[in-house]
């Protein structure tokens, strides 16, 4: 009888253990499997393999892959007569290697373009370009591409159209264009329009009614893009859950495709992701240089644990979360309005170590299993 009581502790730590060791196991793209794919975006060393560790992590966690420049026209595209299909063909590999949905982004965008397509200014001439453009990129991964971003950016924050090269040359037809184009070179791929902002009213509005255009007039949109480069206090959820339904009632797929949420402030509350706004910085600009405080660390925490509960309430309209960068080190926002500043806005930190809002978003899984 004096065994008993030991055996009992035996066991029950090796339950305890088994369980833990399961929790640890669980990972982002596990854990969502049965309701949206979960993506992250790479830079050129990442598709290239370059980093042991970083490269683990990517196929461990994720199921979704984003080139994160690699793929737009000034790298693709860089002359009138030449294309670099190097690295976007190795992207393209990487995602058939690992089994992942592989996202092309993006054909048509008004930044980063190459310096030859700037200077485009007869119609005529412009679209060529986007015949030439579209065809060649789409036709080349057909049926190895499972989504495209066809059209980047194209509005203000009022919901109008954003002037443009293409807007200038071709007027608002170049948009049914560049979907009918894509689609002809690919009827089966999926097909995106992709923004910033778009869950604010106003340009929520004028990406609705752009999108029923371009579908009135024979293009196909079979989904909307949703950036999500957010802040710990807004977009409010509310206006979030608005869009997910409003796209959704076009009959199309929503997908929150560059989510990151900074932690620090921006000049005049900056909204957006216009990657042409830079600005001066100053120390009250970088409060945060050597480490994320834990009070801020449990802030962004609970703002990824809200934001992804609705995700999972709407589950059945989402395709896919994408992450827009794989840790903080990578993050864009580092250089972005002010250069040179350390921001905190993913869930692995610059070591890749899981974040407290890692484990915010698993457990909202990890509770109900």
């Amino acid at each position: 009888m004096k065994l008993v009581k030991p055996y009992l502790l035996a066991v029950t730590a090796l339950l305890t253990l088994s369980c833990t060791s399961q929790k640890e196991s669980l990972t982002l793209k596990e854990a969502y499997k049965n309701d949206f794919l979960i993506g992250t975006a790479l830079s050129a060393d990442q598709i290239g393999e370059k980093n042991r560790k970083e490269d683990s992590l990517i196929k461990k966690e994720f199921n979704a892959i984003t080139a994160e420049n690699i793929m737009k026209s000034m790298f693709m595209h860089p002359q009138k007569d030449k294309y670099d299909f190097t690295l976007s063909d190795k992207f393209v590999a990487y995602g058939k290697k690992n089994n992942m949905f592989v996202h092309g982004h993006t054909l048509i965008w008004h930044s980063q373009l190459a310096p030859w397509m700037e200077k485009i200014a007869d119609s005529t001439e412009m679209k060529a370009f986007m015949q030439d453009h579209i065809n060649t990129i789409v036709s080349k991964y057909k049926g190895k591409i499972n989504s495209w971003d066809v059209v980047n950016e194209a509005l203000n924050e009022d919901g109008t159209l954003r002037k443009s090269v293409f807007l200038n040359t071709l007027g608002e037809k170049y948009l049914v264009d560049a979907f009918k184009l894509a689609a002809k070179a690919d009827p089966n791929v999926d097909l995106y329009y992709n923004d910033y902002n778009i869950e604010e009213p106003a340009k929520r509005a004028g990406a609705i009614a752009l999108i029923k255009k371009i579908k009135a007039q024979g293009g196909k949109v079979d989904g909307v893009g949703i950036q999500g480069h957010w802040r710990l206090g807004s977009p409010s959820l509310e206006e979030i859950e608005k869009s997910i339904l409003e796209y959704s009632a076009l009959g199309i797929k929503v997908a929150f495709t560059e989510l990151d949420i900074t932690v620090l402030p921006n000049p005049w509350d900056l909204k957006g992701a216009d990657v042409n706004q830079k600005f001066e910085g100053n120390p009250k600009m970088n409060p945060y240089p050597e480490k994320l405080p834990d009070s801020v660390q449990k802030k962004l925490a609970d703002r990824y644990a809200s934001i992804f509960k609705l995700f999972l309430k709407h589950k059945d309209k989402i395709s896919r979360v994408t992450f827009w960068g794989v840790h903080d080190k990578q993050s864009w926002l580092n250089d972005w309005p002010i250069k040179g500043r350390t921001n905190y806005p993913l869930l692995f930190d610059t070591e890749l170590k899981h974040k407290e809002a890692y484990n915010s978003v698993l457990e909202l899984k990890s509770s109900k299993e």
